[in-house]
């Protein structure tokens, strides 16, 4: 199955092509060119657009006195319940000082203590302060910046913004060897074209928009995903959404891109209180407030669903110097006439981070020759049913790496796609609010067979809206569709609560589910689910 598009008016070509501009797609398009190997790296709105920009934590690894990768991995693992692939989380924390190094090298900058030294703090879930952090709350704009200033730096990397990706081009085995994209815009390549490769790197980050509240830029429609599905390669752990819990409440008609409150300022202190003024994490786990972050999310919706409440508090009078500690966040508190130096934070869960994506091996590759995926795109196994705070960044510096250096030991030819006759589908891009709200209503934080059946059928419903007119925001609304549909199959079919996958009818862990769910699709649209044991040892 393909998306309905106009038949590609221009060609280009790379040695590799890289989609997304993110941290993992940026740093794999750097360590691909220390091979002497060309890029075309395509993003879909300006370059600095994606969802890394936006990380205020920070980027997690054992660096601090006395921290180690063992007990880094440790604390991922407890995180993940179960459900981390250990090789997997193994090469995340063993590999990750060194990667933080060279993004270090190529000129990121990160807060300091007054004796020179990097200043780590500490975030729910982690039992060490391991977390490096930039301008107090702009850790992702820092690594954005010194990213792309490299990228711009290197010739041999061209770089096509405004370019949305819609399918994969396959050779006369099966195998990737390009991509069509439609370029927005002014321009020689101004709309659809083929890009060809020897292999394509699919860093699109994360689906958050399926959701009608999310942290996720409006670009974050899980186009990367989409794609892969459409190319028939496995998804894996896409029911664990990961719903950030401290998100500005802005009201309850309030849709798209939401400010993020930093899990670092519950780190640096801050309490979660209900409108009585009650801190009642303090009776739901011992970490209180630093609870990991999905123990946090369906706590605040059960206290949201038990009082009748929209949202809870978040307390940071207290914390001193917060608006020099975390000067974004201030500034946003602000912007929306909260000063939360004398006033309380409204705040809600929202959907944040997708555990689970295209599932690729330790080396990037997806069940599809030629297809690679890294960052929030894929299912590596190391965030397991749950990731822990400020891995992500980090899982994009070191899989890209892998990545890059398996493309230059297996350089495969060039190859010329092979046109099949498959059906196309598309749909109304009216429908887009459509499946945002029923993807809240019955998958969101708190899930139950009657919720997500309901969710299916709805889903149903709205692929009757088609639409015969090729878009972008036709294509976006189809991705996002397609998608919903691969959560809902997965979160009706996991009968448990694990991580950040809650079920209101089975709200055990059970042994039995200690598996993953992999889900595909063929070329006419049919899904179809497999079954893969975790690799614990």
């Amino acid at each position: 199955m393909k998306l309905l598009a106009p038949k590609p008016g221009w060609t280009a070509s790379a040695d590799v092509i890289v989609v997304g501009s993110g941290v993992a797609g940026l740093t794999t398009a750097l360590q691909i060119r220390t091979y002497g190997l060309s890029v075309l790296l395509v993003t879909k709105a300006s370059v600095d657009e994606g969802s890394t920009k936006w990380a205020q934590g920070g980027i997690a690894a054992a660096l601090g006195p006395g921290d180690t990768p063992d007990q880094h991995e440790k604390d991922t693992l407890v995180a993940g319940a179960d459900l981390c692939d250990i090789e997997a989380v193994r090469v995340l924390v063993t590999e990750g000082p060194a990667a933080v190094r060279k993004l270090i090298a190529r000129g990121a900058v990160f807060d300091k203590e007054s004796t020179g030294e990097i200043a780590l703090t500490r975030e729910g879930g982690h039992l060490r302060n391991r977390i490096l952090h930039a301008g107090g709350d702009a850790t992702g704009a820092e690594v954005s910046r010194a990213l792309l200033a490299a990228v711009h730096n290197d010739p041999e990397i061209e770089v096509v913004e405004n370019a949305l990706v819609l399918d994969a081009l396959k050779n006369a085995t099966g195998a990737v060897c390009g991509v069509t994209l439609h370029v927005i815009g002014a321009g020689t390549r101004d709309g659809v074209g083929q890009a060809m490769a020897r292999a394509v790197v699919l860093a699109t980050g994360g689906l958050g928009q399926v959701f009608a509240q999310t942290t996720n830029p409006s670009v974050s429609t899980g186009d990367g995903v989409a794609l892969a599905l459409r190319a028939g390669a496995h998804v894996a752990d896409v029911e664990f959404i990961q719903f950030h819990p401290t998100v500005l409440w802005l009201g309850g008609g309030s849709q798209g891109q939401q400010p993020l409150i930093s899990e670092a300022v519950r780190g640096e202190g801050a309490y979660l209180v209900d409108d009585e003024g009650l801190r009642f994490m303090q009776g739901v786990h011992q970490l209180a407030e630093l609870a990991p972050r999905d123990v946090v999310a369906k706590a605040i919706m059960r206290h949201m669903n038990e009082t009748g409440a929209q949202h809870v508090w978040l307390d940071v009078r207290h914390i001193e110097g917060f608006a020099e500690r975390f000067p974004t966040i201030y500034a946003s508190c602000m912007a929306h006439g909260i000063d939360p130096l004398t006033k309380l934070i409204p705040v809600a869960p929202a959907s944040h981070y997708a555990s689970g994506g295209v599932r690729v091996d330790l080396n990037g590759h997806t069940s599809v020759e030629g297809l690679y995926a890294c960052g929030e795109t894929a299912c590596s196994g190391v965030h397991g049913a749950n990731r822990l705070a400020s891995n992500s960044l980090l899982e994009g510096l070191v899989f890209s790496a892998r990545i890059a250096a398996d493309i230059a030991l297996n350089k495969r030819k060039f190859t010329q796609p092979v046109i099949i006759d498959e059906p196309t589908f598309l749909l109304d891009p009216q429908i887009r609010k459509q499946i945002q709200a029923t993807m809240s209503r019955g998958a969101g934080v708190l899930r139950s067979r009657e919720s997500l059946s309901k969710t299916e059928t709805d889903l149903s419903e709205i692929r009757k809206h088609r639409s015969d007119g090729p878009c972008v925001e036709a294509w976006e609304t189809t991705n996002l569709f397609q998608l919903a549909q691969a959560i809902v199959r997965s979160a009706l079919q996991r009968e448990e609560t694990r991580g950040s996958h809650w079920r209101e009818d089975f709200p055990e862990k059970l042994p039995s589910w200690s598996k993953r769910i992999l889900q595909q699709m063929d070329k006419a649209g049919n899904w179809s689910t497999t079954y893969q044991e975790v690799n614990k040892s």
